[in-house]
């Protein structure tokens, strides 16, 4: 050891086993302080590192723990004959051994300990060199080699997410291809700061303004509590753009929106939702109302296209309907009405009113010629008919009202005469999403949008902010944060919204053609609300596209950054597969022990500090880090809307007072 590092010698080891080490501090660290030749340096806080050298590399361990031992008389008595300066106290420091560090300084720290120190081998306390190497922050900015411009434009490598709780004025910084290049959590009680650390987090990416500022970054959030607004507002208008869900209204900007902000209102046609969406949505059964939906939903496509090859199948379909109709009706009159209601929403050229209705005659209530209307239908019919896939093809959300009955009738043509009663309860549950004001959202009328804005496509690329060049068809980056406002709407919609704009946006990356180079990261506030364990009976259940997203986003570039404050709530399989967690403070005791079940690698000294934790402080550990840091994250400017409430100063106030609500 050289002459430099043993000035820095705080004590030897003389105890080692596999799990810690005991190191008793040398008699001049006084009060667990030890004054070094650059600074004075307190070695006795918990979560502090010392090293302890070996041959070629050091032993870093963690402070876990600090205790004093009072010396018998004899060692009393020896230490009044060699020091001048009588101890009345032996002091030890428990250490867990973490990592590595090579005496190289461009070796990195390793994580892990394979060979282990002797006894009384000198311990050293870590200096700022020290630090930068284990927390691996010593390149945090690098040149673009490539770019032949000057200045050299740079990149940011990593980002400071705040500063360290036990090493004094030190920034912790984060990986940025590590923590926004997989899954990460941020967890905590309400009122810790999860959502302050959201802000932050995604705030200093874009404190880099030069050539390689993050214009290629994409944050997509789903902000169900209406916060994010207003920490971006500082942003430059073309890097955000807010789309407001509010109940009753269709693609309008909600009121008192900031007009320096891009708002638009929120629209999802119908028709981008798939089967199974659908199924979801209408809670369709199994046996019978799944089969019955499903073939609507052909009819839908089956009926929007105009493809002459088709019209055979079609007048299959509308003679089977209507042989169904004078089959079940009681009277001749009710028939009547029921098949010209359907030729209405459903006819060919050769099946219409104009070609029907000479048979529809009535006479004292039965038909005059009734052999003529099954004589016209029966040369239409045909054997073995598969009807066709649902196109997500553009449609009236009225129609599909239609296209069930038609659906109905068509089953019913085929001998199962009870397909009405057992689809009854999805009818009612299609009922209720067309009449109430929450799913203005979901029934745009095809009259109100351009002709591109039936492309599913189109909708997505805004979503992600980008925008097609008229000139030449190519997309450029038009925003980088894109907010759904959900503050306003019940969970139910949430869910829907959720969930069918991962799928989207998930389809829209796994089939580009430059697979993997257009990252996208999903902000999901209050994510136990609708990626849950258990699935909620509202609607559609998005923990099933989160969870595909968990497994596979990572192949195309789709990354998930959830916050929650019931991490026993998350979906079991979407926490699995996160690489990163902030933990703030935790007191539940279920959710503590969730935490320790899905982080066996944390020292349980680590975890014991989460109930403890005061606000805006967190714990990281994970792929973005070197080890397990405590500490403050860095404020948010501006902070979302998500402040605690002011009770003194609401309730101690004067009498008559105006109220603001």
């Amino acid at each position: 050891m050289s002459s430099i590092e043993r000035r820095r010698s705080l004590g030897k080891v003389i105890a080692v086993n596999a799990e810690k080490f005991t190191v008793e501090l040398n008699a001049g660290s006084d009060s667990f302080t030890l004054v070094g030749f650059d600074a004075q340096h307190y070695v006795a806080r918990i979560g502090s590192f010392v090293l302890i050298p070996l041959q070629t590399e050091h032993v870093v361990g963690e402070v876990v723990g600090l205790r004093e031992r009072e010396l018998s008389a004899s060692e009393q008595l020896q230490s009044e004959l060699q020091d001048t300066h009588a101890l009345r106290a032996l002091k030890f420091l428990d250490v867990v051994p973490i990592g590595t560090l090579s005496f190289r300084a461009e070796d990195r720290f390793r994580f892990g300990v394979s060979v282990f120190p002797a006894l009384y081998t000198e311990v050293l306390y870590a200096e700022s060199q020290d630090l930068d190497r284990i927390f691996d922050s010593t390149n945090a900015i690098e040149a673009d080699e490539s770019s032949e411009t000057e200045p050299v434009p740079t990149r940011l490598r990593a980002f400071n997410i705040g500063t360290s709780v036990v090493f004094d004025d030190y920034d912790v910084k984060v990986a940025v291809d590590e923590f926004f290049g997989g899954h990460a959590a941020i967890l905590g009680n309400t009122g810790s700061g999860k959502s302050c650390t959201v802000a932050s987090v995604v705030q200093s990416i874009f404190t880099k303004h030069d050539a390689h500022a993050a214009v290629g970054a994409t944050f997509v959030f789903f902000d169900t509590n209406g916060e994010y607004r207003q920490a971006f507002t500082d942003l430059p208008k073309p890097i955000r753009r807010l789309y407001a869900l509010v109940p009753g209204r269709d693609a309008q900007a909600p009121p008192g929106a900031d007009k320096r902000e891009e708002v638009v209102g929120f629209r999802l046609p119908h028709w981008f939702l798939s089967p199974e969406e659908w199924e979801l949505l209408l809670r369709a059964s199994d046996r019978a109302q799944r089969p019955i939906l499903r073939n609507a939903l052909g009819l839908t496509s089956l009926f929007a296209t105009n493809d002459a090859t088709l019209i055979p199948l079609k007048n299959h379909v509308l003679a089977s309907a209507i042989l169904a109709i004078l089959a079940s009706s009681e009277s001749a009159t009710a028939s009547v009405g029921r098949i010209q209601g359907l030729l209405l929403s459903f006819s060919t050229p050769e099946l219409d009113r104009r070609t029907v209705h000479p048979h529809l005659a009535i006479n004292f209530g039965a038909f005059i010629n009734p052999n003529g209307l099954p004589d016209l239908l029966r040369p239409h019919i045909q054997d073995a008919v598969v009807l066709p896939d649902y196109k997500y093809a553009p449609f009236e959300f009225s129609l599909l009202e239609q296209a069930l009955d038609l659906a109905i009738l068509y089953e019913e043509a085929h001998g199962n005469r009870h397909v009405r009663d057992y689809s009854s309860s999805m009818l009612t549950r299609y009922k209720s999403i067309r009449d109430r004001a929450e799913f203005v959202f979901l029934r745009p009328a095809t009259t109100t949008l351009a002709p591109h804005e039936t492309d599913s496509r189109v909708f997505v690329d805004k979503w992600l902010g980008l925008i097609e060049e008229q000139t030449s068809g190519e997309l450029r980056k038009r925003s980088q944060i894109t907010i759904f406002d959900m503050n306003e709407v019940e969970d139910e919609v949430v869910e829907i919204v959720s969930a069918v704009v991962t799928r989207m946006i998930f389809e829209r990356l796994r089939r580009s053609h430059a697979r993997n180079t257009f990252p996208v990261n999903l902000v999901l506030e209050e994510a136990h609300r609708y990626v849950a364990e258990r699935p909620s009976d509202f609607a559609i259940d998005a923990t099933k596209i989160f969870e595909r997203v968990a497994k596979e986003g990572r192949k195309y570039g789709l990354f998930i950054l959830l916050a929650s404050q019931r991490p026993s709530e998350l979906s079991r399989t979407v926490l699995s597969q996160c690489s990163n967690f902030v933990v703030h403070r935790i007191q539940n005791p279920e959710d503590l022990q969730h935490v320790r079940r899905m982080t066996p690698f944390i020292s349980e000294s680590v975890l014991s500090r989460l109930p403890s934790l005061p606000k805006q402080h967190a714990l990281i550990f994970g792929n973005s880090v070197s080890i397990p840091t405590t500490f403050r994250v860095r404020d948010a400017s501006p902070k979302p809307k998500s402040d605690d409430s002011p009770i003194r100063q609401v309730w101690f106030t004067k009498r008559d007072h105006t109220i603001e609500i």
